[in-house]
């Protein structure tokens, strides 16, 4: 019998009840996206008895829902994959430079049949509770049908950006259109031929969907509440040799993937990554040309002292207005998507497949909804400012609760009958984005406090999955049954977190990173920012030293 089979046999063997009893688990992952799939693979492989549970009837993740036209990964693709297995990057062969939506999902799902995966994980499984049983040391898990599950760990694999952010507009149910929020896509086919369409958001997912649907609408118009900056991807057809070069120096690129800012990697020579404010106009120019060039994120890797320094930003920023002013033809349209108020860098920057360039479209229009506020929606459309607009098609791109909406909504109860969304009432605090006093046995992936969001969404969820099993199994050699955080760990992570972004320009944006686009949701800044190296350095060294800032029992 081979491993895998073995493991199979010994895991749902371990799995089974006595008749009348319920079913019990070492690990409960809550969540079958990468992050979920393979915490379950490394359980499962470490011979414990593990379930997973998911809402959808698939996995994917965030790329399960959010089908959106257009929709794409701002990460490049051979980058945005697992680094565990070489085998698997052999094969599987990337499309594109930055994959698209359906991409994804399908890699999602290669990899849940190559590890054999899908038994253990319960779809349509939304779980409304999961409570803490102090005499047991137990988790118990209930899903919205009622299913009832114990474990001694519980992992939630759910994501930062995984609870779709849904306004309500006065009068939006007498709307006889379609109506379509990128988070929650349906999966039927959704067409827009020569369809009147508005798109009410101009994030990342506006700009994508925006972008798609501007060839084939018969008119599209752009509410934008406030512009973002975009860059461009020149996305393109990934090659053999492309491919090839990958393969044959997998090992170095994911280490040195590992070693990184961003859990990416630099194109440049880390000598040249200096303060723009050390160099000549004409030297930061030449460099923000080429960041530009080369396209994606890195673009805002161009200089250390980007968020720290407020002319270096100013300079970088006017930079994009510029190309922006070049790109789009009229003046007036160019100046509302130039005019963003907030520092470059500290919300989210956008990669785009030619946003820009739509607005040279005649079908295409944009609303500025700074000036001309949407005020309700009609039988046949909505009214901004004073002028209705007729629509057959809405796309609501409002984005997401980032980072706590998801664990928020699983209604987690801890020991002595604390409730999480109580002790997150004046912000999320978490020791190291992992876990939480006074829940014990229970891990976030990706968790605020993490570099989360700030990286590469595969390098960050690999060094937690990694570390929750070294953890378990650590545990397990040493028979104990509990780990918990200690509450001043805590604290200090927490008052750390904060402390990172005091000296930056941060605090100027009014950003998902804080949570300010969710009305009435604390204001805290969720994500660790001094990078994946530093932070996997400290994960490393907690472990090392017998989980410091843990109590083990």
């Amino acid at each position: 019998m081979s491993r895998t089979s073995d493991l199979n046999r010994k895991n749902e063997t371990a799995a089974k009840t006595d008749a009348g009893s319920l079913e019990t688990f070492d690990v409960a992952v809550v969540g079958a996206g990468f992050s979920g799939l393979y915490m379950l693979h490394k359980a499962r492989r470490m011979g414990l008895a593990a379930v997973a549970f998911e809402t959808g009837d698939d996995v994917g993740g965030t790329w399960y829902w959010n089908r959106y036209p257009g929709a794409r990964c701002d990460v490049e693709s051979l980058f945005y994959s697992y680094s565990f297995d070489r085998k698997l990057a052999e094969d599987w062969d990337w499309t594109e430079r930055y994959a698209a939506q359906p991409e994804i999902l399908e890699y999602a799902r290669h990899v849940c049949e190559r590890y054999g995966l899908r038994p253990f994980i319960r779809f349509n499984s939304k779980i409304s509770s999961v409570d803490f049983i102090d005499t047991d040391d137990v988790w118990r898990l209930e899903t919205t049908s009622g299913e009832v599950v114990l474990a001694q760990f519980v992992v939630m694999a759910t994501g930062p950006l995984s609870v779709p952010k849904k306004p309500h507009f006065k009068g939006e149910e007498r709307f006889r259109g379609e109506m379509y929020h990128t988070g929650l896509w349906p999966h039927h086919d959704v067409s827009f031929d020569g369809k009147r369409v508005a798109v009410i958001g101009s994030g990342a997912s506006g700009i994508q969907a925006a972008t798609a649907v501007s060839p084939v609408a018969g008119s599209l118009h752009v509410f934008q509440r406030g512009a973002h900056y975009s860059i461009p991807a020149w996305n393109r057809p990934l090659t053999d040799a492309d491919r090839t070069v990958f393969r044959e120096n997998f090992e170095d690129l994911m280490a040195k993937r590992r070693q990184s800012f961003m859990g990416i990697i630099l194109d440049t020579n880390p000598a040249t990554f200096r303060k723009g404010c050390n160099l000549s106009t004409e030297d930061r120019h030449a460099q923000l040309e080429s960041r530009w060039n080369h396209g994606g994120l890195l673009f805002n890797m161009a200089f250390s002292d980007t968020t720290l320094n407020a002319e270096t930003n100013f300079e970088i920023a006017e930079f994009v207005r510029n190309k922006i002013r070049l790109i789009v033809r009229d003046p007036e349209t160019a100046d509302t998507l130039c005019s963003m108020h907030f520092p470059i860098g500290t919300k989210r920057t956008c990669v785009d497949t030619g946003y820009y360039e739509i607005y040279n479209r005649p079908n295409v229009h944009l609303v500025d909804t700074r000036k001309t506020p949407v005020r309700e929606f009609t039988d046949d459309g909505l009214v901004a400012g004073d002028r209705e607009h007729a629509f057959d098609v809405v796309i609501v791109a409002t984005g997401f609760d980032a980072m706590t909406g998801a664990l928020l909504a699983a209604g987690i109860t801890g020991r002595d009958g604390r409730k999480l969304a109580d002790e997150w009432k004046d912000g999320a605090s978490t020791y190291l984005g992992l876990a939480m006093s006074g829940f014990p046995n229970l891990f976030t992936i990706t968790g605020p406090g993490s570099p989360s969001v700030f990286t590469n969404m595969f390098a960050s969820f690999e060094l937690h999955v990694e570390w929750i099993a070294d953890c378990i199994g650590y545990m397990r050699r040493r028979n104990h049954r509990r780990i918990e955080a200690d509450r001043h760990a805590q604290d200090n992570w927490t008052s750390g977190v904060t402390e990172l972004i005091e000296d930056t320009l941060y605090p100027q944006a009014d950003s998902w990173w804080i949570g300010a686009n969710v009305a009435g949701k604390p204001r805290r800044f969720l994500a660790f920012t001094a990078g994946h190296k530093d932070y996997s350095d400290i994960c490393r060294n907690v472990m090392d030293n017998g989980y410091t800032g843990f109590n083990l029992n």
